[in-house]
Parts: structure tokens; sequence; C-alpha cells
């Protein structure tokens, strides 16, 4: 889930892998070959079997997971996923069908390089999901994807996106112009300062298109202007955002899944439930009941200069992403040929800690007024509909919404269809609400600055029941 399949695993014996790495073995082909060509019937299992394949407890800590009935082994496939092993691995044990739609462009050829891990199906008399799940619901969703397929909204104007694009490189163009024409003197700096802030969240916002596959039909083709956008216009690797981004779709707000809500414990307590938890424990890594005033220090000014700037360079060092580490070298180093010259040292110096602070505070009110807000827990292993929907929230649309928050004040659309193109989501959003009316969940959406509020009232909250709890309880 979460990108392209790489080189398959081969099987040796039925529901045991050949081996990390090794070789496919030519003189002997695996059970799942086998049943496709000469037909046998595949070993069936039930969802209890499946369930004690999540890869925790004692050894051997096998993974299963189970995509259109059909169970697959991914105890050493997941280390070579192309999305990460960790996105994966969080739904052994599992169904896994609809992520797999969600994730993927051309599922027939991610199915090819599966098959060798094709260790057989569920039993005739086992549901297609968990029967802990909705079945109602899930269907009801798989009926509304198909009719998303149908109506052509997971197909993308590349007009678009070439504006996005366009705009994103003249805002670029005009920060240097402003100090290269009117001098470096204080309001120069300070405009082409917020100049480039844009630039900074604009192609935020566009790289996390052609990272979500919603540009181009090829997903190669997505990952090649990923790496530019994100690597030469941001200075960021690309395989960094991969493998956090697509676990924070893959089980949103679930801790120790997500690692949008790793900042729990140890800056924040956050959720209901698990704030409380922490409190029982007696655990207090900071005084929890002041976060919601001390997130406005540790929190949108400090993420991205002080945390993000150097973490990515560790990652790509760390895990040998030299490709990306060269997109990023090739930002910083137009940046300091073109500045330089205008600013000297300390200027572009000072000019490049404001982009990062403007960018940082940018980034992060929008990405969090969307989730912190909603329901944080471990994961229950509830259907996709619902796993997104408890943890994603919507802001009401408008032309400066959509531009602000590069079309992420439709977070709800676009967490259950990640690879529709931005522009469609309100298209989408009237069937969406339809069917949370049908099955009574609640569709959330709110004011900008409500939304923003709601931040910091929901850090009050879970703060305030830590406290409680840790007295108390």
């Amino acid at each position: 889930m979460g990108g392209r399949a790489s080189g398959p695993l081969v099987k040796g014996r039925a529901g045991r892998s050949a081996g990390c790495g090794g070789e496919p073995s030519r003189a002997e082909p695996s059970p799942a070959m086998a049943d496709s060509e000469a037909g046998p019937a595949l070993r069936r299992f039930t969802w209890e079997e499946i369930g004690e394949r999540s890869g925790r407890g004692p050894r051997p800590q096998e993974r299963w997971l189970v995509i259109e009935r059909k169970v697959y082994d991914i105890s050493h496939f997941c280390r070579r996923h192309p999305g990460g092993s960790r996105v994966i691995s969080h739904y052994a044990g599992q169904d896994a069908t609809d992520p797999f739609i969600a994730f993927h462009l051309d599922k027939a050829l991610v199915r090819k390089y599966m098959s060798p891990l094709l260790i057989g199906e569920l039993a005739p008399d086992q549901p297609s999901f968990e029967p802990s799940k909705n079945k109602k619901l899930v269907e009801d969703f798989r009926e509304l994807r198909a009719t998303v397929e149908k109506m052509g909204l997971l197909n993308p104007n590349r007009t678009f996106f070439i504006l996005c694009l366009f705009h994103i490189l003249v805002l670029d163009v005009a920060a240097w112009l402003t100090i290269w024409y009117f001098g470096a003197s204080t309001v120069p700096f300070l405009c082409s300062a917020v100049l480039l802030g844009i630039v900074q969240a604009q192609a935020g916002w566009l790289q996390h298109d052609f990272g979500h596959l919603s540009v181009f039909s090829k997903s190669k083709w997505n990952h090649w202007v990923h790496k530019f956008v994100i690597g030469h216009l941001k200075g960021a690797p690309a395989s960094w955002w991969n493998h956090l981004h697509f676990q924070h779709h893959a089980k949103p707000n679930c801790f120790r899944k997500d690692p949008d809500v790793n900042m729990h414990p140890l800056f924040f307590a956050l959720g209901k439930t698990l704030s409380v938890e922490l409190g029982v424990q007696k655990k207090k890594f900071m005084p929890y009941n002041h976060q919601h005033k001390y997130f406005f220090i540790i929190g949108p000014p400090a993420l991205v200069p002080l945390y993000f700037q150097w973490y990515i360079f560790y990652f790509v060092v760390q895990r040998k992403q030299w490709v990306d580490l060269a997109w990023m070298m090739s930002f910083y180093i137009r940046f300091f040929l073109t500045y330089l010259p205008l600013l000297g040292v300390k200027g572009i110096l000072g000019l490049h800690l404001l982009v990062r602070f403007i960018e940082s505070n940018w980034f992060v009110w929008i990405t969090q007024m969307n989730h912190i807000p909603m329901h944080i827990d471990y994961d229950k292993n509830v259907d996709w509909f619902s796993t997104q929907l408890q943890a994603t929230c919507n802001v009401h649309q408008s032309l400066f919404n959509d531009w602000f928050s590069g079309h992420l004040n439709f977070q709800i659309e676009h967490h259950l269809f990640p690879t529709m193109p931005r522009h469609n989501y309100w298209k989408v959003a009237p069937l969406v609400k339809s069917l949370c009316a049908k099955h009574g969940i609640e569709y959330q959406c709110k004011p900008l600055l409500t939304a923003f509020a709601d931040i910091v009232h929901s850090l009050k909250d879970s703060g305030e029941l830590w406290l409680d709890a840790y007295l108390h309880k």
C-alpha cells in the first residue's frame, strides 16, 4: 500500500517465506504460482487465524493480511514494500482491501507482484471482512467508490496543476526581484520573505498532490515530479514524506501507527482516552494542563525550523537516500547562489530562517486543524470509512480556503480517496455527506478560524483530563 510494487518475494512452502531478499527459486514454483497454473484449491483460513498473524506477540511474528478475500503473507515482503514496511504492517492481521484500492493506481500490476505472497483465501463460511466491521457501511462505501470511478472523479485536470506550479514559480522569481530591485532594506527583505513563505507553503501542497499520485496516470511520473517539487523547490526528501505520510493515511490518529500523533506523550497529551490513560499511569513528561499555552511556542513556530530542518538530513543519510539528498542540495545551492550576492552570509541565513518560520506556522495550523480536535486512540480496526471520518473534519469551502489550505479543507474526502485530484473534492463531498447521513455518522465542517481555535480547545480539554486522572485516579 502507498506506492508502486517492487520485485516480488517468492514463497517456499505454503505459509512460509523463502527469506528476506532471497532469490526466487526457478526449480520449484511457489504454491501460489502452482495454484494459478494448475488450479488446485487454495488453503482456507478463518479470521481468527489471520488475526493471530498481526506481527505482535512471541516469535515467530508472522504478518498476514487479506485483500479481496485472498490471504497474503507479508512477513518478509513488508521490508521491501515501496510504500514502507510500516504502512503495510499496520494492516497485518486485518482486511486491507479498501486501503489497497485507495492507495494504488495500477492495481492489476500490483496484483502480479503480490502473487508470490499468496498463501490461501478465506474459508467459504467466512465474511469478506472481519465480523466486527459494519457490513452494510463497508458495502455502501465500496459502491460509492465505484460511483466515483464511473463519474471520472479520479481523473486529473492537468491544467489545474500546471497553473499551481506556474504561480509558485512566479512568486519565487518575484521574491528575488524584490530584493534585487529595491535593495536589502527592511521592507523589501520582509516582502521577499513573505513571498518565499507563500512559495514554500504552496509547494508543500503541490508536492502533496504528486506524492499521492493524483496528477499522472503512471505512478513513476508522479514520483519523478514529486522529487523535483519537494526536493528542488522545498529542500526536503520525497522518501521521508512517503515514509511518514502514508502511515498517517493508513491509520489516521491511531497511536503507535500514525506518526503525526507521535508527539504524544513526550510533548502533548492527545485525545480523551490517551490523556486519561497517561494520567492514570502517573506519567508527566510535560505539564500537559498548560499544553494549550506552550503549543504556541513549540508547535507552529518551531516544528519546521527546529526539528524538520535537521531531521530530514539525518533521515536521508541514515537510509542512504542519495538521490533525495542530491535534490535537496540543489535547492540550497540555488537559494544561496541567487541570494548570497544580494544579502551576504548573515542576510541569507536570516532570510532562510524567517521563511522557514512562516512556512512552519502555516503548515502546522493547516495540517492539525483537521486532526488534533478529532478522535485519537489506539487502532480499533474499524472499517475504512469510519476510520477516516472519526479522525478528520472539513473546513468551509471558499476560494481563499481552497488556496490557503491546498484543498485540505476537504480533508474528509481526501482521506477517503487519497489519489483523487484535489480539484474534484467538492464534487464528491455531497455523496460522502449522504452516506454519513444514511449511517448516522457525523460529518464535521466548520469555519477556518473555528478550526484553528478547536486545536487549542482540544489541547486544553485533554490536558485537563490528564490532570484530573493524574491527581484523582
